[in-house]
């Protein structure tokens, strides 16, 4: 699996905080030129928040840009989505199992163990973090910083998604160190978040990381 530079995520809570239904956003990312696109909902799913997921599937579908469904197989299943999988989630190989030889299912680690592991198990990309301190998981991991991404990115050859902490100014420096890709999530949300700023902020992240 080849990744674009700039992996955005869609957390459903942070985009609702700033007013925006995440079908929306969803919209403003790919007009934006996003590459790939992972929905993150942490509470309950619900008839809205399965509908929201829905109509992101659909505008993916149309984009022709991979969605992946965070932690929830059977909603991916449901969406002809990919997946992505944490150290808590269903094992990669009972992911792969469910989801078929096809789909896309992406797996967090958080060290060098955990890593190591990862580069063995069924899955097509790795993601790697937090790199910098993160105000998005309530629970983070203990920080990798920059010269550990470098250290590990040399250790496993699936694609590596760098993640924690993102920002526009320190992005260049995690993809020089070897990361295939940057996953961003409060960047991708200016204030204030409209459709117009949404699609302006994808288009100066996919130019920031392509130019490194």
């Amino acid at each position: 699996m080849k990744l674009p530079r700039v992996y955005p995520i869609l957390d459903s809570e942070a985009v609702e905080a700033r007013g925006l239904r995440p079908p929306d956003a969803a919209a403003a990312f790919l007009e934006g030129g996003a590459q790939i696109l992972q929905f993150r909902h942490k509470g309950q799913w619900g008839c809205d928040i399965f509908q929201a997921a829905r109509d992101i599937a659909g505008l993916c579908r149309q984009a022709g840009v991979p969605l992946i469904i965070d932690d929830r197989a059977d909603i991916a299943l449901l969406l002809e989505a990919g997946l992505h999988v944490g150290q808590d989630d269903l094992a990669p190989l009972d992911a792969r199992r469910l989801m078929g030889p096809r789909a896309a299912i992406g797996f967090s680690s958080h060290n060098v163990a955990q890593l190591m592991e990862a580069a063995g198990e069924p899955v097509d990309y790795v993601a790697l973090g937090p790199v910098f301190a993160t105000a998005s998981k309530r629970n983070p991991d203990p920080v990798l910083g920059v010269e550990e991404v470098r250290r590990l990115c040399a250790l496993i050859e699936k694609p590596l998604v760098a993640i924690g902490g993102i920002t526009a100014q320190n992005a260049p420096q995690v993809l020089r160190a070897g990361a295939d890709s940057v996953a961003v999530i409060a960047g991708l949300l200016p204030e204030p978040a409209t459709a117009q700023s949404l699609r302006q902020r994808m288009e100066e992240w996919i130019n920031l990381a392509t130019a490194v």
